[in-house]
């Protein structure tokens, strides 16, 4: 019943399901536990949020969406113009950003993504900086406080944001807290901020937050028109459709 009223309407309210369904608050927030725990859903202050697909490891990401990341990148590399420096962040939206640069572009690209470094080794005449640290295998980014020194040396033109959820109210997303922080430093230290978001991401939640909305240029997303969708044009969030 309760997964029934998220997917139905996009969130839980935990005293609101109480007095729909006739039982205690206490009763609704141990079945949300429960149901957090089996990974189907993220609690929220007061209820829940839908989870996002996107928390499991790069590896099982290659199969979530993949047509849907292709339109994303494809609208996300319009934007790195020549003689540009973009940050590209890690995981298989941004991989499918350097699949569509042009192979001739003349660019530097910043990124803490072994994977996307190695993928750009065929586009000759983008410089890559390759941030190092500890790498955290479940996104194979690097991460930490060599990671973050690091960064405050960037000044990028452009950020390529990857989150987990984006949503109206829980703002942007992942699932640890030191990527979460390493995207934040990166927007710090770039431009304009572009959030890759296909569309399972939309209206979904995740545990750490990242920046708010409003310190992003634009989502950019493939996903059709629908409730977490206008909820972002609700609060001026601009929404780049791909």
């Amino acid at each position: 019943m309760l997964l029934e009223k998220l997917r139905d309407e996009g969130r839980i309210v935990a005293r609101e399901s109480a007095a729909q369904l006739g039982v205690t608050e206490d009763m609704i927030r141990r079945d949300l536990r429960e149901l957090a725990a089996a990974g189907l859903l993220q609690r929220v202050y007061g209820g829940a949020l839908p989870a996002s697909p996107a928390v499991v490891d790069v590896a099982a990401r290659t199969a979530v969406a993949p047509d849907g990341k292709r339109r994303v990148a494809a609208a996300a590399a319009t934007r790195i113009t020549e003689g540009s420096v973009a940050v590209i962040d890690g995981g298989t939206t941004a991989l499918a950003v350097v699949a569509a640069l042009p192979r001739d572009l003349r660019a530097t690209v910043v990124t803490h993504s072994p994977a996307v470094a190695v993928a750009l080794i065929e586009h000759r005449a983008v410089t890559v900086e390759l941030i190092g640290g500890r790498l955290y295998r479940h996104s194979m980014v690097a991460c930490g406080s060599v990671a973050l020194d690091s960064i405050r040396e960037v000044r990028a033109d452009m950020f390529f944001m990857g989150v987990t959820g984006v949503h109206a109210e829980a703002g942007l997303t992942t699932g640890d807290r030191e990527e979460a922080a390493m995207k934040r430093a990166f927007a710090a230290h770039a431009g304009d901020t572009y959030v890759l978001a296909s569309s399972e991401k939309i209206g979904a939640a995740s545990p750490f937050e990242v920046i708010p909305l409003g310190e992003v240029s634009a989502v950019i997303t493939d996903a059709e028109t629908g409730p977490a969708l206008d909820a972002l044009a609700d609060i001026d969030v601009p929404i780049v459709r791909a």
